[in-house]
């Protein structure tokens, strides 16, 4: 398999990986510069020349795995028999640098209501690189000439019709997904609520709505058995408590940059590029 195959299966498997490129080499080296090879956890996609210098780039990039690095980091290794080695002599003479960068498994979200703010908020979060759900028990808010400015989205689209019970939905996202609800029906928002809080692998839940609407769906869910830290998961109301405007764009733009925040802060301290 390919690197670009092997980033590719990564990306789909919502897995971890290291993309290893080969960024200069002096003298001689068994692979030329742009080179690739790709590590996972447990697998090795591709090759950077064997030996002292490819097992020491796969021992880096799965140091940088465990220790949840965002940022890519320069490795030089010296091809001499009088350099250090830790895993076996490699003499052809050159010193190859590699480029290390992390590839991360990309956010989620899913959207439970794709009316008028759903719908600006899909086509801002769709310029990411992000899985995004898609989630109405409306068919026509889903229909493809509807979703059609979503055409070339950066991120991935998957549209789920659930013309019923769409609370179901929860469990097929991937574990640390953020829910945002905000569907036309007050009783499908509080049904999502009551499920959003029994599916404990979600990341943030966020509810569109009124103070007085809040107080109610509060008392709901007491009722129905959440305890008040429960409770307290879902953020409401979303977005930037600076933009006040209440048409969609505008409400869109704001929650949507919530998100952003959410994600930087989910990301490693930045790293310096080493070398």
């Amino acid at each position: 398999m390919d690197w670009l195959k092997a980033v590719e299966l990564l990306r789909s498997t919502r897995e971890r990986g290291v993309l290893v490129t080969v960024a200069t080499v002096r003298g001689h080296a068994p692979r030329e510069a742009g080179a690739k090879m790709v590590v996972g956890a447990e697998r090795t996609w591709g090759t950077v020349g064997g030996g002292n210098l490819e097992a020491v780039a796969v021992e880096r990039a799965r140091a940088l795995l465990t220790e949840g690095a965002a940022r890519p980091e320069l490795l030089s290794v010296a091809l001499s028999d009088k350099a250090p080695y830790q895993h076996g002599v490699q003499c052809c003479g050159g010193d190859v640098t590699v480029l290390l960068e992390p590839l991360p498994v990309a956010p989620a979200v899913g959207i439970f209501g794709v009316g008028h703010v759903g719908l600006e908020l899909a086509r801002i979060l769709a310029r990411r690189d992000l899985d995004l759900h898609l989630v109405d028990s409306r068919p026509e808010q889903l229909a493809p000439e509807r979703l059609a400015v979503l055409d070339d989205a950066q991120a991935r689209v998957h549209v789920h019709h659930v013309p019923v019970l769409p609370e179901l939905v929860l469990a097929e996202l991937p574990p640390g997904a953020h829910v945002l609800i905000m569907t036309h029906d007050h009783a499908e928002d509080a049904a999502l609520c009551d499920a959003a809080l029994r599916t404990p692998q979600l990341g943030s839940i966020g509810l569109i709505g009124s103070a007085g609407k809040w107080a109610r769906f509060r008392a709901k869910l007491a009722a129905e058995g959440h305890t008040a830290e429960d409770i307290a998961r879902i953020t409401t109301p979303i977005g930037l408590p600076g933009l006040t405007g209440k048409d969609p764009s505008t409400i869109a733009v704001g929650v949507a940059a919530a998100l952003i925040q959410a994600f930087e802060g989910a990301s490693a301290p930045a790293r310096e590029v080493r070398s």
